[in-house]
């Protein structure tokens, strides 16, 4: 069943009777056993209680409101460290040169990964992510187990050099190494897998993020004028952004019991397709649901999810878009398309594959 309406997609989000695990469908789809069924089938998003509960729970230390305010500094820095080299170069790529750039850093800077060893990263997170497509052609799947495999390899590396040290307040990956819940650490199986969930999910939300409020600002310039002429519009600015052009467009979850949605009694077992995007347009919800509104209020959109699930990194990709999306308006006035931007391709993530500009 495929649900578009806000109301059906809220419910499947916060229902209890909703399952995220997939084991048995990405078993049949990638091969029980193979690197992509053991990365999706042990990262955070598609599992339900008791592993998404420990892991998530160890995860949260890294994005507690203290922890992500010592992280603000950082991320100031690094968008004017990254300016700072498109000023040179006055014609960029937004998408490889700026909005990848940014959350990949910030994720590589909180699991401490040297910034020697992050250039095959997007490559990786492109193939990983790319097999979660509803259809995958034989070499993307392909190219999706070795990108598991490679990564998985590096991230071993690091993790056995980072266990010969204690955690501490700022190491993220000190504290899923050495962190318990009810006194239970996470595997190494389960610590790899989440380290990979963590550095895909963080830059696929942001990048989306920034590239797709940069292009609405573009193609409304009535909006991007009145955002320049009231900066303080630029959390709600972005909150439009995460509304007009959602970064995931799909979820899915699976009944475990019967269950009435849109008027229709469900058996156990359906399966169950979300359209994030649709549900973001519902005109029930949202009025004048394809007019971009920097300053639309309220804003309940379902970008990130809700209920248990609901994304665990949302509070600081929100913190870096608007970072990100501010300084680089405030810095380049003049910003404007250089050329033909290209679209991802992909159905379940809406973004762009580059998107030139010039400042």
């Amino acid at each position: 069943m495929f649900v578009s309406r806000y109301a059906d997609a809220a419910l499947c989000y916060r229902d209890a009777a909703m399952s995220s695990d997939k084991r048995p469908e990405f078993a049949a789809k990638y091969g029980e056993g193979t690197p992509l069924y053991r990365h999706h089938t042990t990262s955070l998003v598609f599992n339900d209680a008791p592993l998404h509960t420990r892991v998530r729970r160890l995860l949260a230390a890294a994005f507690t409101p203290r922890a992500l305010k010592a992280m603000e500094p950082r991320v100031v820095a690094l968008v004017d460290g990254l300016l700072d080299r498109a000023a040179e170069l006055r014609a960029i790529d937004l998408i490889e040169d700026f909005a990848f750039a940014l959350p990949v850093e910030v994720v590589c800077v909180m699991l401490g990964v040297p910034a020697a060893d992050r250039g095959p990263f997007r490559r990786y997170s492109l193939a990983i992510l790319g097999a979660l497509e509803p259809t995958v052609p034989e070499d993307k799947m392909r190219a999706g187990h070795d990108a598991v495999r490679e990564f998985s390899a590096y991230l071993e590396t690091l993790v056995a050099e980072r266990r010969k040290r204690p955690a501490d307040d700022e190491d993220v990956l000190g504290a899923l190494i050495h962190g318990e819940v009810e006194g239970e650490r996470l595997t190494g199986e389960e610590l790899v897998q989440n380290c990979i969930f963590l550095l895909n999910a963080g830059h696929e939300t942001t990048t989306n993020l920034v590239g797709n409020t940069i292009d609405a600002l573009l193609r409304f310039p009535g909006e991007l004028t009145r955002l320049r002429a009231d900066p303080s519009l630029i959390r709600s600015c972005v909150e439009e952004g995460l509304r007009f052009e959602s970064s995931n467009q799909l979820g899915n979850r699976k009944l475990t019991q019967k269950l009435e949605i849109g008027g229709e009694r469900l058996d156990a077992g359906t399966y169950i397709h979300i359209g994030i995007g649709a549900a973001n347009r519902d005109p029930a919800e949202f009025p004048d649901p394809d007019r971009f509104d920097i300053g639309r209020t309220p804003n309940r959109h379902l970008a990130f999810g809700s209920g248990i699930h609901m994304c665990l990194g949302a509070t600081l990709a929100r913190m870096e878009g608007t970072i990100a999306i501010a300084r680089l308006l405030e810095r380049f006035p003049g910003l404007r398309q250089n050329g033909q931007p290209v679209r991802g391709g992909r159905a379940r993530f809406r973004g762009f594959a580059s998107y030139p500009v010039a400042l």
